[in-house]
């Protein structure tokens, strides 16, 4: 695992300076703290930091083919590298070390650009090829692994995050209005877009050519659900728990020491036990708690406590605080743009207890994904039969009465779900599931120039829709699941895993998230995955035997903390001092007034605006570090 960056120069008459590759390289030394590389061949330079994981002795980067005409620098994992260094040792190729890294430019030389298609891993690579006066940039299918690139001043600038093209002072910081509509609605900012005009992601399962003056963006992976209703459970059980075992098993390599995050949910849960069938040894297992005034918050220790018991892991719990001090400015500093998942707080602190005993870890992340783990899939699911309501029945009687209601005291979430279910159930099926995602009512009324942000708040609302439409998709709930895995899955949970964990210099590893196990699941009709108002059936009924009982029948809370609560008792003098009206009119984007509303309404109990309210104190941190303060 690592960080990598890069500079191509259009007019190749320009040459790189190599302390530029270097300065770049050093702003990403916690993504790769033992060892660093860098490589320039005239109007090109790549670099790199390493975390050694996979031959630790003999896998330092950049590394070439036998002639030293083709480079690479690479991060992430493959998890087939064995057999593809088989397959081409016998053909001809000579390998100098015993690397994943090696196998990629040696499959890039027998195969060119379709060497993607051969990998199985989470990955992303750049690679110049002299000889072509090519550079590539590669992504994974699912975007595991991040990959950034600025095009100015008649050079490709490229890197794992963007703090290492930001450090060039010639770039300009101007905001993407596009971007910040985005992140106010979903609270994260979804690809190509970021923050930063001119700055853009590449998009999960694409390739980038630059060659001849021109760039070209390929797509050479989907994902397409078409359900296979030929088939029984039986057969969908037996398949999918086959492909998963393999998959950890897989992700087990490491020369490093190795463990699992276990929320106490049965994602991570799966995965120990997983773990546990296939190694001799007791799995290293993380936790984490949560203090301060939590309300009826109920965190998963004890279902966490269960499965370690069982499987007799060496288990750590950790327990987080409401202290936002210091805390937010170095999530800020690890996303280099605003992101408000509020997990993200539970996330670090469980990073942080990892790297102490391990330097990769296995996650459950995608299991939601994969088998219909999220209230809005069951919500979804629900309108369909909700929309047969007469029209006077669901607008003067159903929604006049659950807006009344105030939410609960003790924090939960069961009356707001409720009231963001009667405001969207009866839409067309793209709006209504955009309104089971948006953050906010109205994400418009937060800008104090509405009519600017219009078209930047419909841009938004475009892109979800595109990806719910997707012809990739057959109907109904495999919609809401290609939606996700092209926009939230990528931009929000895994870009969260990557930027925390790597902040702490620690490789995270997602079995539910081998593309080959997708595309299996990806047959997999929804009825299946959500029967009987029951979230992932198809998963328990084919973990029951791995996990307590206790463990498959107990509600999901999910890996975040008591937010809603806190920001009503622990926090709430942290955020009237953060959003008050004087902070606001450093930038004057938003209108004090609809902020003073939604605080109100939150302490009041009337609604739940916990994400707007984190959303916006993530982004006053980052204003103030980024655009006011570089």
């Amino acid at each position: 695992m690592c960080g990598i960056c890069g500079i191509y120069n259009f007019d190749l008459s320009l040459h790189v300076n190599s302390a530029e590759i270097d300065a770049m390289n050093e702003t990403l030394r916690h993504r790769g703290p033992d060892d660093e590389g860098s490589y320039v061949d005239g109007p090109v330079g790549i670099g790199i930091r390493r975390l050694s994981i996979i031959d630790v002795a003999g896998g330092s980067q950049p590394l070439s083919n036998e002639d030293k005409t083709i480079w690479i620098v690479f991060n992430g994992e493959i998890y087939n590298y064995k057999d593809l260094r088989k397959s081409l040792i016998k053909k001809g190729h000579r390998f100098s070390s015993q690397s994943d890294t090696e196998s990629i430019i040696h499959l890039y030389e027998e195969v060119g650009l379709d060497f993607v298609n051969q990998l199985r891993g989470m990955f992303a690579i750049t690679i110049w090829d002299s000889r072509q006066n090519r550079l590539i940039l590669a992504r994974d299918r699912l975007g595991i692994k991040p990959l950034f690139y600025a095009q100015y001043n008649n050079s490709l600038v490229f890197a794992s995050e963007m703090k290492a093209i930001l450090q060039r002072r010639e770039f300009s910081r101007e905001m993407d209005e596009n971007a910040l509509a985005a992140y106010f609605t979903l609270s994260y900012i979804p690809a190509p877009l970021t923050i930063f005009k001119g700055i853009q992601k590449v998009l999960p399962g694409h390739v980038i050519t630059v060659q001849d003056g021109k760039i070209t963006d390929q797509e050479y992976w989907d994902i397409q659900f078409r359900p296979d209703r030929s088939k029984n459970e039986e057969y969908f059980i037996e398949g999918f728990m086959d492909l998963l075992q393999e998959s950890v098993n897989m992700r087990l390599m490491s020369e490093v020491p190795l463990g699992a995050f276990l929320s106490g949910g049965i994602d991570s849960s799966t995965v120990v036990a997983l773990m546990s069938k296939a190694t001799d040894t007791p799995v290293n297992t993380f936790t984490i708690g949560f203090g301060g005034d939590t309300g009826g918050y109920l965190d998963e220790r004890k279902y966490a406590q269960m499965v370690a018991n069982r499987y007799a892991t060496h288990h750590r719990e950790e327990e987080v605080w409401p202290s936002p001090h210091g805390l937010i400015e170095k999530i800020v500093k690890a996303f280099d743009e605003p992101f408000a998942d509020d997990s993200a707080i539970p996330s670090f602190a469980v990073y942080e207890a990892a790297k102490k005993d391990v330097t990769v870890a296995l996650s459950g992340l995608g299991g939601d994904e994969l088998f219909g783990g999220y209230e809005r899939y069951l919500g979804f699911q629900l309108s369909e039969t909700y929309k047969k309501f007469p029209v006077l029945l669901r607008k003067n009687i159903f929604h006049n009465f659950i807006e009344r209601l105030p939410e609960r005291q003790d924090g939960h979430y069961t009356i707001n779900h409720i009231k963001r279910f009667v405001r969207s159930a009866s839409l067309p099926a793209d709006r209504c599931y955009l309104g089971f995602l948006s953050k906010m009512k109205n994400t418009l009324e937060l800008f104090a120039d509405k009519s600017h942000f219009r078209e930047p708040v419909q841009a938004c609302q475009d892109l979800i829709f595109s990806h719910f439409n997707s012809p990739n998709s057959s109907a109904g709930l495999n919609r809401a699941f290609y939606c996700d895995i092209k926009t939230y899955l990528p931009e929000d949970i895994l870009a969260l895993t990557d930027r925390l964990s790597m902040h702490h210099s620690l490789e995270v590893r997602v079995p539910f998230l081998d593309h080959k196990l997708l595309e299996f699941c990806a047959t997999i009709p929804p009825q299946m995955k959500i029967r009987w108002l029951q979230k992932k059936y198809l998963l328990k009924k084919g973990v029951s035997d791995l996990l307590p009982r206790a463990v498959i029948r107990h509600r999901k809370q999910g890996f975040v903390g008591p937010m809603t609560r806190w920001l009503q008792s622990d926090l709430k003098s942290y955020a009237i001092e953060t959003l008050s009206e004087d902070n606001l009119n450093k930038h004057g984007i938003f209108d004090p007034k609809t902020v003073q509303q939604i605080l109100t309404e939150h302490f009041n109990r009337q609604e739940i605006h916990d994400t707007a309210i984190w959303s916006l104190l993530i982004f006053q941190t980052w204003y103030d570090l980024y655009i006011q303060n570089p």
